[in-house]
């Protein structure tokens, strides 16, 4: 190795660590949120981590790096999925379906922010209830709940890593945070985060 790859392989690290290593607790965090399973989670973080190291060069610096990260991770998960779910069909093909009727599933994760007093409102409240109760809302929702909510994207970053039109996140955001105030009124009221005027 010559004294300039030295020089360029030591600023690709600085570089790294720098930009991406900040935001490994966000990438844990969502990672969390999508596969449901601590295990899991740290699993797809490394391998998160791992492709986002062999692509650094495609990073452009100084944009966000946390989007970025983000979106490799969805994208890992939701390879790992479709791996898992044809792996599920091949042994479903060679073994009788399960008599309980028990099936897979993953959790997912939402977010957005862009002057949004309804986010502000959800992002003060989070502790274990609220989050069980993000982790059981349909996959759409929980996604679009968690990137904005709880990780704080912006409706557009949102829309570009979930590729899906703005209107579609506005939309998904508005009916997750509406099926989570249904389900967490009475929680809301008893900690005194909200008054009941019934």
């Amino acid at each position: 190795m010559t004294g300039r790859d030295e020089l360029e392989a030591r600023e690709r690290r600085a570089s790294f660590q720098a930009e991406a290593l900040p935001h490994l607790d966000a990438v844990y965090r969502f990672a969390l949120r999508l596969t449901g399973s601590p295990a899991a989670a740290e699993d797809l973080v490394q391998e998160t981590y791992f492709r986002a190291w062999r692509s650094w060069e495609q990073y452009t610096s100084g944009t966000n790096c946390k989007s970025w990260l983000f979106t490799i991770c969805r994208n890992v998960f939701l390879r790992q999925r479709e791996r898992g779910k044809r792996h599920d069909e091949i042994l479903t093909e060679q073994a009788p379906e399960d008599p309980e009727g028990l099936s897979r599933e993953s959790p997912v994760f939402a977010a957005s922010l862009d002057s949004d007093p309804e986010g502000d409102f959800f992002r003060s409240i989070v502790d274990e209830e609220v989050l069980r109760a993000v982790d059981e809302l349909p996959e759409e929702y929980r996604t679009a709940v968690v990137l904005s909510d709880l990780e704080g994207l912006s409706y557009q970053e949102i829309s570009e890593l979930v590729e899906v039109p703005l209107g579609t996140v506005k939309s998904r955001l508005f009916r997750g945070r509406r099926i989570l105030q249904e389900r967490l009124w009475e929680y809301a009221v008893s900690m005194g985060y909200i008054r009941d005027h019934a």
